[in-house]
């Protein structure tokens, strides 16, 4: 039995939702580890146009979180679009690829952002996608968690294309939800 199945045949425990939003500049694979994610293929994907919305469940320590998560498109004629998604979500996941350092400078604006606009006591988690690529890196770990350590963000470097670190994101979100509700 999948993990999925067994959660949702789990009456007793209700889910605590949690509204989620993927942020960054195009192509840095926030659809690819948002299909990683819930598991899903993720083959020839095309470009996200506005934004595209999934649920997940998962479970986090003793609770089952379930998880309303919007992918955002990264191309910046959809910049504008981007306040209507992330208006009362509890928790993003601003994502930059490692081998392009004009995307971590397009998602601290987004980390920015998200700290003067969002909700107050968002959780924000920073990822360098496309660890697979460690030959093409051009954005060093210490860069990235130097960071999100001055915007007190957590921290991953991921890779949606082998599911390196994706589920630990979406757990570590779903930790600091609960922290922050009791």
């Amino acid at each position: 039995m999948s993990a999925r199945a067994s959660l949702d045949n789990e009456p007793a425990l209700r889910p605590s939702q949690c509204k989620l939003v993927l942020l960054g500049e195009a192509a840095v694979g926030k659809a690819y580890s948002l299909y990683a994610f819930v598991r899903l293929t993720h083959e020839n994907r095309e470009p996200t146009i506005g934004a595209a919305f999934l649920t997940q469940k998962c479970r986090v320590e003793n609770r089952v979180v379930k998880f309303e998560i919007w992918d955002t498109a990264g191309q910046e004629r959809f910049h504008s679009l981007a306040p209507m998604y992330y208006r009362n979500a509890q928790a993003a996941v601003v994502v930059y690829d490692i081998t392009k350092p004009t995307s971590l400078e397009k998602a601290k604006s987004w980390v920015k952002e998200l700290q003067r606009q969002a909700s107050p006591g968002i959780v924000i988690a920073l990822c360098g996608n496309k660890a697979d690529a460690e030959e093409e890196r051009a954005v060093s770990t210490a860069d990235g968690e130097g960071y999100a350590e001055e915007f007190k963000c957590s921290f991953f470097e991921t890779s949606a294309k082998t599911g390196k670190n994706v589920q630990e994101v979406f757990a570590a979100i779903g930790v600091s939800r609960m922290i922050n509700r009791d």
